[in-house]
């Protein structure tokens, strides 16, 4: 069996071609090259599994109303980044080389943190093992979300579009 990687947003355009239930990739993508369905090509040797290599992304996974429910602006904030490290699990140790000029934003421990700076208020990121400073103001918070999605590989408008949910 052969593996390839590919990036979500081909995986997604991939599943989104999809005719009927139980087609698989290897027969969506002989009917979307070869431009027939019903042609038929000797059986390979070992089946091609797709696996995507980022396994979705922060707007496929945000749920507004649970965004709303949070009250301040630092539950939000650790809300959108606890959504990110979930869609980008393998990449979002990236958030660790974050930094402003004199503290660290992001790292392993309270302790790191409060090591870096004076009156940082470390949270732990929701369903992770990395921890935030949380007492920056809310333009600073904007800031790293920004630099955290450019990280993890989103465009400058979906950085952008990242931020302002906070």
């Amino acid at each position: 069996m052969k593996t390839i990687e590919i990036d979500d947003e081909l995986y997604q355009y991939i599943a989104g071609q999809t005719q009927r239930i139980g087609e698989s990739a290897s027969d969506i993508l002989r009917r979307l090259l070869l431009g027939d369905s019903s042609i038929q090509p000797e059986p390979l040797a070992e089946p091609v599994v797709v696996t995507p290599v980022i396994s979705s992304n922060i707007f496929d996974l945000i749920n507004r109303q649970d965004l709303q429910a949070e009250q301040s602006v630092v539950g939000r904030f650790l809300f959108i980044l606890s959504t990110l490290a979930r869609a980008h699990k393998k990449q979002f140790a990236k958030v660790l080389d974050i930094k402003g000029r004199n503290r660290l934003y992001f790292g392993h421990s309270a302790e790191e943190l409060s090591e870096a700076g004076s009156s940082t208020n470390p949270k732990l990121i929701p369903n992770t093992n990395f921890w935030v400073i949380t007492n920056s103001n809310t333009t600073r918070k904007k800031m790293m979300l920004t630099e955290t999605a450019l990280k993890l590989g989103y465009s400058e408008q979906d950085a952008e579009r990242i931020r302002d949910l906070l």
